[in-house]
């Protein structure tokens, strides 16, 4: 259990983000009740998320504004063309979505195909959502000088993002002025499991708290761009752990709203929405927020209404020489798509059309998941994340799983932000975890006759043909790790009897059982130099190399066997 004063978490999200915080004795009396920004939205209405949104001056180097404001701010600029020279990017978090050869340098394109690095940008976003958090907590104490340290940090990743990333987003929170060894990261669903654990029942039948020990349930967390999923056991003490690894996939609510983009785009004609986006930019924010006002309240056999932006229409026309209302009267959806004036009405089966390809990627997944014994006997599954408070995907799952209890708390959005509260108090929650990948080392042996390697033609100093490229497994994919749990040790020796330190390169697979780090899906992660600076023994000496993997970010302990030192050195997951 921390000590901590504070305990601030930064949800940052594909679509929308958030902070959110408690102090130490309010954690203590109701581990639910955590203080959220409210975010002026459209029509001077509150939000408790904002989007991922943000506006860079023309320098590339500050910011000007964030959230809904960065939206306003940039629609404005459009309007009087003078948008070009700044730097507006939105929903730029999937940058980092399977990606294993980053960069630390690498860029990411703005709404008008301007660069900057994204370490920029999301260190950026990082520091605005760290600031304004830091001017409520000090309101908040009043007299009372709140220091830096004062504040344990968490910042939200997801589950299935692999270790380049959460390093990448580590570091970008430390540009933003967070401290190393005050920021801790949590897993977005695993935040969002120990806060439905503490709902009360009394409060809300969609709670966790009625399981007991022993039960086993899915967290689906479903957000804007990626659908995470874990599986979870509650512990005899009321503790969770992991019992299948996380996994999952890009079929969040973005690619809705990019089907319903592709919808309007048939519906205007070829090329009409490139170039709206380009010269109507305001007009084009206002139609995707209206869009997303309406996907959250779509239901089952329901159609939708809303207004199409009069520059749509117009520009239509002067690109294609025909209206938009011809256009719909000659396509294969006449039956289903009418426009009165400036209005489309989307008939229940084209609207459910935009959402299908999206539920059926999530449906087809879960089938395919619960094929597996460990899953199958899960008893719930619980929803969480804003794509998750959507009717159509809650219906559709409610349809296609009915033999289990399906959980969505009343703020399934929020669930994530305030279990990441809750994990920074106290991350000894989470008992056991499930490793994804396998973990090794890429070693050298000499050629024998029990080896299957093909021999390299370097020779080493016994006059002997040695093998390159083994990999060496340290965890393999599916192993359970337990909080705290280290790795049994492995001995490794300096390659030349002079060298003074050994660079260890690291590689992962989801393989079980690799034997070359050449093989097809093996990944390079990163390094680890390692100093020996007596040189004494030789090539004898030992390197005891084991690592951590219960916590949510790779530890690596190395001990020196010659000298009885130890220490913990971290990897670089960067090419």
């Amino acid at each position: 259990m921390s000590d901590t004063l504070v305990v601030a978490a930064i949800d940052f999200g594909t679509t929308f983000s958030s902070w959110g915080f408690s102090f130490k004795h309010e954690f203590d009396l109701d581990p639910t009740k955590v203080t959220a920004k409210q975010w002026s939205g459209l029509e001077s209405t509150i939000s408790l998320k904002g989007p991922t949104t943000i506006l860079i001056n023309p320098d590339g180097k500050t910011i000007d504004s964030f959230g809904f404001d960065a939206e306003t701010k940039y629609a404005e600029l459009a309007e009087e063309n003078q948008h070009q020279k700044w730097y507006y990017f939105k929903r730029f978090k999937m940058q980092l979505f399977d990606k294993i050869g980053l960069q630390r340098d690498f860029t990411i394109e703005d709404a008008t195909g301007k660069s900057l690095t994204a370490r920029t940008v999301f260190s950026l976003s990082i520091k605005y959502l760290k600031d304004d958090l830091m001017d409520m907590t000090k309101r908040r104490v009043l007299d009372e000088h709140l220091r830096e340290d004062d504040i344990k940090w968490v910042l939200t990743v997801p589950a299935i993002w692999n270790d380049v990333a959460k390093q990448f987003m580590r570091e970008a929170a430390e540009d933003a002025g967070i401290k190393a060894e005050n920021l801790v990261i949590a897993l977005e669903p695993e935040a969002a499991s120990l806060y439905c654990r503490h709902i009360p029942t009394t409060i809300s039948d969609n709670s966790l708290s009625k399981l007991k020990p022993g039960n086993k349930y899915l967290i689906l967390d479903a957000g804007g761009g990626t659908v995470d999923i874990t599986v979870h056991e509650i512990t005899k003490n009321g503790n969770l752990k992991e019992i299948y690894k996380a996994n999952g996939g890009d079929w969040g609510g973005t690619k809705v709203d990019q089907a319903f983009e592709d919808l309007i785009s048939e519906i205007a004609g070829p090329g009409v929405m490139e170039k709206f986006k380009e010269d109507y930019m305001d007009a084009y924010l206002d139609l995707m927020k209206a869009f997303e006002v309406k996907k959250r309240e779509t239901k089952k056999g329901k159609p939708v209404a809303f207004k199409i932006p009069v520059a749509l229409m117009d520009l239509a026309e002067d690109m294609t020489g025909e209206k938009i209302r011809n256009t719909i009267s000659k396509s294969k959806h006449q039956e289903c798509i009418r426009l009165t004036g400036d209005k489309l009405r989307l008939d229940c089966d084209i609207i459910y059309g935009v959402f299908e390809k999206s539920i059926k990627s999530i449906n087809d997944h879960l089938h395919k998941l619960f094929e597996n014994p460990e899953v199958a006997i899960c008893d719930a599954i619980l929803m969480v994340g804003g794509y998750s408070e959507s009717p159509l995907l809650q219906e559709s799952i409610k349809e296609n799983f009915s033999s289990k209890k399906i959980i969505v708390p009343t703020d399934a959005g929020l669930a994530v932000l305030k279990g990441a509260v809750i994990y920074g108090h106290n991350p000894t929650l989470i008992a056991q975890r499930v490793c994804k990948y396998t973990y090794g080392i890429e070693t050298t042996h000499t050629q024998n006759s029990a080896c299957n390697h093909p021999p390299t033609k370097v020779i080493n100093m016994n006059g002997k043909p040695k093998c390159d490229g083994i990999f060496s497994s340290h965890i393999r994919a599916g192993d359970i790790v337990n909080l705290g749990e280290e790795i049994r040790e492995q001995i490794y020796h300096p390659p030349e009897p002079n060298a003074t330190a050994i660079s260890i390169t690291i590689y992962c697979t989801s393989k079980r059982y690799p034997d070359l780090v050449t093989e097809a899906g093996c990944y390079k992660l990163g390094n680890v130099d390692i100093p020996m600076p007596d040189t004494t023994g030789g090539c004898d000496r030992q390197i005891g190399v084991s690592f951590l993997f219960g916590g949510t970010e790779i530890e690596v302990k190395v001990r020196d066997i010659t000298t009885g030192t130890q220490k913990r050195i971290s990897v670089t997951f960067w090419g």
